[in-house]
């Protein structure tokens, strides 16, 4: 019986030694931002799941903004970081940086909104603006311009809004909703960018009207009642992809043990986070921590524990899926949701030249080295890396539209205002693909925790 018991041991050990070899780099520095969606990274590393899969990572804090993010990673002062969608692709084909990224995985979805200060709420509700319908079109703002035009003449000022970085979701999502009420966001709007705890003291000092940014500083803008949150991204696109996991593609290929385990730590630590609202709670008190986002733990909680504030003087709303991190395939990465952003380059002019976007995307998002990390934590996979959103109950956008990744060319161009640099008839000759989609059966794999009204959901 003893020696039984020391060969199972010994097999054991030899198992777990077999394991940890793999580790080729266990000594990481992670970089993030302070916003609560850089959760999962904080709680692999509080809760220990870095340690379980062999990691031992220096969580560092960011202060220089997405930029300084960018910069750490491609010059190796970070291996890995909370990271904008956008920001690998951008990356790698040279439009921001030139350095080839990965995204490993996909951190959240949603977690956004759109803010507007006190003044021109006032301005927007005097064109008709009902700040409690939802959701909320641009549609008064565009009154508001229009009547400013007027006065000024030729000599109109665009108006001044803030979003986090040239390539970031936030970007795309505020010009997505203004051009869906036919705004024009380069001759009637300048969006200029802050780091996004640098937001409500730029709202408070007048810089800007309004901004797009992630939590908590929409919430801390709405509880000193300096302005409102109209729109969430939510409600601009059901179940949008929001930050990534980032790595150099050099990174991956000299450590693919450790790139492995960094995957299947931060998946375990999604799905804590979606398990239960309890957890959620934990998560605030940890995230309002000095080392990490730095904020009351009743404003984290507004948003993490499934409500939101929309309105300075009103109670939180029922939003259980502004923040998801595991339930509905939040953490894998769409190759098709990698795409769409691709199309809001082109539709904006940052793309100036005609690309494979099926190529691109397919040389930056990594599902493959998702999937099998995945597999060894047991998460839940979809059918296919591609598929059509807009169509679904769980990824319409706010105007309607559907997006096809087959009809990604004819999407860009389908827009009412659309500043592209490339012509249509060159990026489709670039582009004569065809990929496989496949619907995913949306779902709360992992507990109630970021999840929908029960009807939509598959058990």
């Amino acid at each position: 019986m003893k020696n039984s018991c020391l060969k199972i041991g010994l097999g054991l050990s030899l198992v777990a030694s077999s394991l940890l070899a793999q580790i080729e780099k266990p000594n990481l520095k992670i970089g993030f931002i302070a916003l609560t969606d850089c959760a999962p990274i904080v709680i692999a590393k509080e809760k220990g799941f870095f340690a379980k899969h062999g990691l031992n990572v220096d969580v560092a804090k960011e202060g220089g903004g997405w930029a300084g993010i960018q910069q750490k990673v491609a010059s190796g002062e970070y291996d890995a970081s909370h990271a904008l969608a956008g920001m690998p692709l951008a990356s790698t084909i040279g439009i921001n940086g030139n350095v080839p990224m990965y995204a490993l995985m996909s951190l959240d979805l949603n977690g956004n909104a759109i803010t507007m200060g006190n003044d021109i709420i006032a301005k927007m509700q005097a064109e008709g603006l009902d700040p409690k319908k939802r959701p909320v079109s641009a549609d008064a703002l565009r009154k508001v311009i229009d009547k400013q035009k007027a006065v000024q003449k030729g000599n109109f000022k665009a108006l001044e809004f803030g979003v986090v970085y040239p390539v970031s979701t936030h970007m795309y999502e505020m010009r997505y909703w203004l051009a869906a009420s036919k705004i024009n966001p380069d001759t009637e709007t300048a969006l200029k960018v802050f780091p996004p705890p640098q937001m409500v003291a730029n709202l408070k000092a007048g810089n800007i009207e309004g901004y797009c940014v992630g939590e908590p500083w929409n919430e801390r803008a709405v509880m000193e009642k300096l302005g409102s949150a109209l729109i969430t991204n939510y409600d601009i696109w059901n179940n949008n992809p929001e930050k990534v996991l980032q790595v150099t593609q050099s990174f991956a290929k000299k450590y693919p043990g450790t790139t492995q385990a960094m995957i299947e730590a931060i998946i375990e630590a999604q799905i804590w986070l979606d398990t239960s609202w309890e957890n959620r709670k934990e998560a605030s008190k940890i995230l309002s921590m000095k080392q990490y986002v730095n904020a009351p733990v009743d404003v984290l909680d507004n948003s993490m524990t499934g409500t939101f504030q929309y309105l300075k003087d009103f109670k939180g709303e029922s939003n259980p899926q502004f923040n998801v991190f595991a339930n509905n395939y939040a953490a894998y990465p769409f190759y098709s949701h990698g795409m769409w952003f691709l199309t809001q380059m082109y539709r904006w002019g940052q793309i100036d030249k005609p690309l494979d976007m099926k190529k691109v995307v397919e040389n930056v998002y990594r599902p493959d080295l998702f999937e099998a990390a995945a597999k060894n934590v047991g998460y839940k996979l979809p059918a296919s890396p591609w598929k059509i959103d807009g169509k679904d109950q769980f990824n319409k956008f706010v105007d309607g539209k559907i997006y096809d990744p087959n009809k990604a060319v004819d999407y860009i161009y389908s827009f009412d205002i659309v500043n592209a640099k490339v012509k249509k008839a060159d990026l489709a000759k670039a582009n004569k693909w065809k990929v496989k989609t496949a619907q995913p059966k949306y779902g709360c794999f992992y507990g109630p925790a970021g999840c929908a009204d029960p009807k939509y959901i598959i058990k």
